[in-house]
């Protein structure tokens, strides 16, 4: 295995039944040995959390010597419904295990990307039309607001002409739609950096932080529960700010958001880019339980990164995210419903 990987990678550890490596990218790979008569133990083992695995343990006793020819025989020894690995987290699973998971093929839209207008490759022509191919319904563009300088932001009069064009072009690709959004920035003070009056010419618009992102909890909030309040804030973007392997988010305190987003019927981004998966999947759960609708978005700068919406899935799938509780899984009908009902806040 290390001579696979070469010598751009350290060895970390090596039992001579565990094996890990770092590579460049100072991600860690682990790789565990095993027979073949023990293989399913070790997959099973190594597939679970520690909860589950304790839960288990203490719940069951014998699957450590018998032999199984898959890991659903494990499961099935025990009179139960196989668990899959990626909902293995917390011990519930045993006992409740989550119906009509998110699959990535109920993704509908894609929702949160960036044209050539801002600092996106694509022209919104080709985003749509690559949409389209994916068999998608609708798109959402959502280029940087003004405040976002170094990333073209539009100006005013460059909003009224972008919409211009979304507007032509949805009469060319009916019954496809685009969607007009923009991501607004949220402002130190916790205000969007556009007008009402410019807002209000948006589908719906996605609230970001984007400037001064170290800050302490309490200044995070402060800017995050006011931009919740404007009643043109429709989804809430990439919740901390996180970029994985590089900086951490800034803190805040899960609950309060959340809470706030299901009295602003405000919904919360999964950002599904995969240096991001923010906000954290831990917290869906309490999401699920105040009723707020999550969005699965890939942040796409280009139209490959359409893809990336697959790695919000996975991580939504360890929550046991349902896909009628993800808004991009809505139809275009739904959507369209879901539009008018944000419209009606204002």
């Amino acid at each position: 295995i290390q001579a696979f990987f070469g010598e751009n990678y350290k060895t970390i550890e090596n039992t001579g039944t565990y094996l890990s490596l770092r590579g460049p990218e100072n991600i860690q790979l682990g790789f565990h040995l095993a027979p073949a008569n023990i293989f399913c133990k070790k997959l099973f083992e190594t597939s679970c959390a520690g909860e589950f695995l304790d839960c288990w343990n203490e719940m069951f006793t014998g699957y450590e010597t018998a032999s199984y020819g898959c890991e659903d025989d494990i499961f099935s020894h025990h009179g139960l419904t196989p668990v899959p690995a990626f909902y293995r987290e917390r011990k519930s699973a045993l006992k409740n295990p989550a119906n009509d998971i998110i699959r990535p093929e109920d993704i509908r839209g894609i929702i949160h990307t960036h044209s050539r207008w801002s600092d996106g490759v694509n022209t919104i022509e080709e985003m749509a039309k690559a949409a389209k191919e994916m068999r998608m319904e609708y798109l959402v563009i959502s280029d940087h607001s003004k405040t976002a300088a170094y990333a073209q932001g539009l100006s005013e009069e460059r909003v009224a002409q972008q919409h211009k064009e979304i507007n032509a072009l949805n009469e060319k690709l009916a019954p496809f739609r685009i969607f007009r959004s923009i991501e607004s920035d949220i402002l130190g003070d916790g205000s969007l950096d556009y007008p009402n009056n410019i807002l209000a010419t948006f589908d719906f618009v996605i609230a970001s932080i984007h400037s001064n992102l170290y800050m302490s909890e309490e200044k995070a909030m402060s800017r995050l529960l006011r931009a919740i309040e404007n009643p043109y804030t429709s989804i809430l973007g990439h919740l901390t700010g996180r970029l994985l392997l590089s900086r951490n988010g800034y803190p805040v305190d899960y609950r309060r958001i959340i809470d706030a987003c299901a009295a602003n019927d405000v919904v919360i981004e999964l950002n599904s880019h995969p240096r991001r998966l923010d906000m954290d999947w831990r917290q869906i759960g309490y999401a699920l339980e105040k009723g707020v609708l999550i969005s699965i978005d890939p942040d796409a700068h280009d139209v490959t990164a359409f893809n990336d919406t697959r790695y919000g899935v996975l991580a939504a799938q360890k929550a046991g995210l349902p896909s009628s509780s993800n808004l991009s899984s809505f139809s275009l009908s739904e959507f369209c419903n879901w539009v008018k009902k944000q419209q009606s806040k204002r």
